[in-house]
């Protein structure tokens, strides 16, 4: 079993090495790890043309980071993808081979599993604890969403429901996961693993703006299927599961 591992990256020289590194260590044997750049100018290109690990690579402008995505599940030829993120590496060298575990079972199209968010300077310093849990329908009603770095999906999933949505533009990561677990109600199962640190900084993340953006773009897809979603149960359920995620840590 094939698994394609996608990372997006644009201006990535600080942080890319990490993540190249963390996939070429893994003890699976068939990866696939595809790097989607979007004309970086920081050395980024020459790195990543150094790695003899990446099985390939394209360096062009794009229309975001979900168009870089979507371009990377095209050029995918595993059975699984994956999409790592360029700031985020896997906590182990045993992580692929987990998720390959799961997928010898054929009735499974999808998995995630946990993660956690770390300093930008001190990877060992852990800031927040996503923690998921098995997914129960209506959860993305109250907030709820597995994180998307930990998501990986046979090919298939995607050819058959489509890819990430660029009219959304920093959402669209939400909106693939309610998509294909709420509407289109794939099989998956949440392995209650932590598999990926994430250094903090993300796009979404970034600044309070962003947040407040990511919000009304969710609530707009979740008005688009249940009718208008109560926000003040929304937000209460969301806020709760983000102070948790700060206040736990994770096991050792």
């Amino acid at each position: 079993m094939k698994i394609s591992i996608i990372t997006v990256c644009f201006n990535s020289a600080k942080t890319i090495s990490d993540t190249i590194r963390s996939v070429a260590n893994q003890e699976y044997p068939d990866i696939e790890h595809i790097i989607v750049d979007g004309g970086s100018t920081d050395g980024t290109v020459k790195l990543i043309d150094n790695a003899s690990s990446i099985a390939r690579y394209v360096s062009e402008p794009d229309k975001g980071i979900y168009d870089a995505m979507n371009k990377g599940i095209a050029m995918a030829t595993g059975d699984v993808v994956g999409i790592l993120n360029a700031d985020d590496f896997y906590t182990s060298i045993h992580v692929v081979s987990s998720i390959a575990e799961v997928f010898k079972n054929p009735t499974i199209d999808a998995c995630y599993a946990d993660l956690v968010y770390v300093d930008q300077t001190d990877i060992n310093k852990v800031v927040r604890y996503w923690r998921s849990e098995a997914f129960i329908s209506g959860a993305f009603k109250r907030g709820w969403m597995p994180p998307h770095p930990t998501f990986f999906c046979r090919k298939s999933v995607y050819e058959e429901n489509g890819n990430f949505d660029l009219n959304y533009k920093i959402a669209s990561d939400v909106e693939l996961l309610f998509r294909f677990l709420e509407v289109k109600k794939i099989r998956f199962m949440y392995l209650p693993e932590l598999i990926i640190k994430m250094r903090l900084g993300g796009t979404t993340n970034k600044n309070l703006k962003n947040i407040i953006f990511q919000n009304k773009e969710v609530l707009r897809f979740l008005d688009d299927y249940y009718g208008r979603v109560s926000r003040l149960h929304f937000f209460y359920c969301k806020i709760s599961n983000r102070l948790k995620q700060f206040i736990f840590k994770p096991k050792d």
